[in-house]
């Protein structure tokens, strides 16, 4: 027989757990939701991305110096693996030549024991041995000492190449990492800048045109047939030329570890346009502050190399009336910027 038990109705105490197990749970979705970031503002997201890219770059000028390292170490490993070649095979020829004494010995009378020695598989342990030596004629010591000199030579040589061949190890393993932190930093940025609208992006770029120009001043005299000279600034011969290659590569894109001749970062730009004017000067920035003679900010002239930051991981191009022609970054590629939106350090006029 069925059941018809009225179901028991909630005490007053159960009602109050319900009451407050609803309530916290509606707090902590309270909470939940205030927890959730705030998307950016344009300006957090400039700020943020600026500092990436100068993060990218000081890790750029790493890779470039890592870079130069890489290729330095393999010419040398190259030049020392062909001068071991031509060791051993100056040291098979002087044996050769002993063989010779011995076998001329043999014909006239058999061959010396000591020269037997010398002949064998190992004869290093009796090289050393004046008893040895003493029994030798005067041609056949001589050989013998030249052999052990080309032998001292050659293993010196090998183990300096082995020495040279793990450096380059090390160098490649840093070139990795440094163009793992370069993508990372870059990536970071990137996605920064997709979380804002194409408006937003849009008075972005309007603002850095407008921020790049502070300060600005004349660069229309810069051209095929102008006369060396904007408003009162002279040009210095082959800087100035620099300054008028590099001003043909406006608006190219800046890509981390480039040199041209359609993209660059900055002491590739700088690298460039100086070799376009006949002139050559190192790879990176921590090397170029070296390719001249430092001057301070009133001494500039036209095309001097200007250096930025603290550490010197950014350099342009001195254009004129308080501004830098330079690669500036993913955003803004190659392009006229005042010299007072980075922190100056000093120029460098390129002997």
């Amino acid at each position: 027989m069925a059941s018809h038990r009225r179901p028991k109705q909630p005490t007053r105490a159960r009602v109050t757990v319900l009451t407050a197990t609803a309530a916290a749970a509606v707090a902590l979705a309270s909470q939940s939701a205030q927890a959730a970031p705030a998307k950016p503002s344009k300006d957090e997201v400039k700020s943020q991305v600026d500092a990436l890219y100068d993060q990218a770059e000081q890790a750029t000028e790493k890779l470039n110096k890592a870079g130069e390292q890489q290729a330095k170490l393999q010419k040398e490993i190259g030049a020392i693996q062909d001068k071991v070649a031509r060791g051993q095979q100056e040291l098979n020829d002087m044996r050769d030549q002993l063989g010779s004494m011995a076998s001329a010995q043999y014909r006239s009378g058999g061959v010396d024991s000591s020269v037997q020695l010398l002949l064998s598989a190992d004869p290093d342990e009796y090289l050393d041995q004046a008893a040895v030596l003493d029994q030798l004629s005067a041609k056949q010591v001589e050989s013998v000492h030249k052999i052990q000199a080309k032998q001292r030579s050659l293993a010196q040589e090998r183990q300096e190449a082995a020495g040279k061949l793990k450096d380059l190890a090390d160098t490649r393993k840093e070139l990795a990492q440094k163009k793992a932190e370069v993508q990372g930093k870059l990536g970071e940025a990137q996605k920064l800048l997709n979380t804002l609208t194409a408006a937003e992006r849009q008075r972005l770029q309007e603002e850095d045109e407008k921020r790049a120009s502070r300060g600005g001043g004349d660069r229309g005299g810069l051209g095929g047939g102008d006369t060396g000279k904007v408003g009162n600034l002279k040009g210095s011969g082959r800087a100035y030329d620099a300054l008028v290659a590099a001003r043909t590569k406006l608006g190219s894109a800046y890509i981390p570890a480039a040199t041209g001749p359609n993209a660059f970062d900055c002491s590739g730009l700088t690298q460039w346009a100086y070799r376009q004017a006949g002139v050559g000067i190192s790879r990176t920035t921590f090397t170029q502050i070296n390719d001249g003679t430092r001057i301070g900010r009133s001494q500039l002239q036209l095309g001097d190399l200007v250096f930025f930051y603290g550490d010197l991981h950014h350099v342009g191009l001195y254009a004129g009336n308080g501004t830098v022609l330079h690669a500036s970054n993913p955003r803004g590629g190659v392009k006229y910027e005042s010299i007072d939106n980075m922190p100056f350090q000093f120029g460098v006029r390129v002997s």
